[in-house]
């Protein structure tokens, strides 16, 4: 058996973040990945970084490649009516977004821990967690063939929406909340210049359309269609077509096309189950919440999850203190379920209603959006909550 003072069951961003944040603590943490390294540092997800984000990676000494090739943001673009609006994100927040993709934020963190030489294990088969009512629960797994026993203070769940440890929290615990969307996203990673400055989120009578980018040379693009649209009926050509109408512009915006990359569908949901602990077993990112990615808040939810339970751990280990530990699920609560809510507004201005007799709810769709961009309370609003809150 291996003594542990954390076990953490994940090595996204959460578990990683959770991991190099206890690591300057001094506290001890295994990571456990049922992944490969390769997988994990290569699956595209987030791109979005909140300020607090960048500032976190930046305090962890990790964010030397986020500096040098993520991209920083002062604004987005607001596109309805064929007329683009833009949300000056620091001169009404005084705070700004970064483009960087997730799997780059992991292979830093992944970089960081292993020259640190703290213990990461990739590969890891049937993960089980014992004991969460106890003050030394465990986790058994198997690794490199061989069955092994990992006791510890306190379980870690950053697994994952289809992860094993929001599974192990015994019937009739935990609550939740969910709402499945009438529409997904198709996205695209084109190997072209992005054809923006910025990001632009469009709505349109075809449909929401959303450009982004990875890089100076990698454009990241969405189109909204149903739940059940299959991939194979959607060629490359027809994706850029239906981009350009639904992007186009009265002054005559071009799209800039290039060869994909990557292109898939995927649907959206909102999920939060309610507590985020059971025992000594906390559960953070995606294992607890799912946002709609109209709001670009999932990794930020994560990273702020695991900011909260570090600074719990911190006193719990310290002097044994575990008021922090027992107010995390209330900590975390207040951001997720602001974040739901705005995700949820930002998707609903935005998106084609599935049903809309007379067109009533595309009128005031452009009736909020007009708002929006011709108030500046609120677009502070927005902007607020899309660089994240203190």
């Amino acid at each position: 058996m291996t003594r542990t003072q954390v076990g953490i069951v994940g090595a996204g961003p959460a578990g990683l973040v959770l991991g190099a944040l206890l690591d300057r603590e001094g506290i001890e943490s295994v990571i456990l990945e049922d992944r490969s390294r390769e997988y994990v540092e290569h699956r595209v997800r987030a791109g979005v970084l909140e300020q607090g984000t960048v500032d976190l990676l930046t305090e962890l000494g990790v964010a030397d490649r986020l500096r040098a090739q993520g991209m920083c943001h002062h604004g987005v673009e607001l596109r309805f009516g064929g007329r683009g609006h833009r949300i000056a994100l620091t001169d009404l927040t005084g705070k700004a977004i970064w483009l960087y993709g997730q799997q780059e934020v992991v292979k830093d963190l992944i970089a960081d821990r292993l020259e640190r030489g703290t213990p990461l294990l990739f590969e890891v088969d049937d993960v089980r967690v014992h004991d969460l009512d106890t003050e030394r629960p465990r986790v058994e797994f198997v690794h490199e063939g061989a069955s092994q026993e990992l006791a510890c203070d306190v379980v870690a769940g950053c697994d994952g929406f289809h992860g094993i440890c929001r599974h192990a929290v015994p019937d009739g615990v935990l609550r939740v909340y969910e709402r499945e969307y009438p529409h997904a996203w198709l996205g695209i990673l084109a190997e072209v210049a992005p054809s923006t400055d910025e990001l632009i989120y469009c709505h349109s009578a075809r449909g929401f359309a959303l450009h982004s980018m990875r890089s100076p040379q990698i454009s990241r693009l969405y189109l909204q269609v149903a739940p059940d649209e299959h991939i194979d009926d959607w060629p490359d050509e027809r994706i850029w077509d239906e981009l350009q109408r639904r992007l186009h512009t009265d002054d005559g915006w071009t799209l800039q096309r290039g060869p994909l990359l990557e292109k898939g569908v995927t649907p959206m949901r909102s999920f939060v189950a309610e507590p985020m602990q059971h025992g000594r077993l906390f559960l953070a990112g995606d294992a607890v919440h799912i946002v709609p990615p109209t709001g670009a808040k999932g990794l930020n939810l994560a990273v702020s999850d695991v900011r909260y339970l570090a600074e719990a751990l911190v006193d719990f280990f310290a002097s044994g203190d575990v008021a922090g530990l027992d107010a995390y699920t209330a900590r975390c609560l207040r951001r997720v379920w602001r974040a739901q809510h705005f995700s949820q507004w930002m998707t609903s201005m935005l998106h084609k209603p599935e049903h809309d007799p007379g067109g009533y709810e595309h009128r005031l769709q452009l009736a909020q959006l007009e708002y929006v961009a011709s108030s500046e309370a609120a677009a502070t609003s927005l902007a607020e909550n899309y660089v994240g809150w203190a």
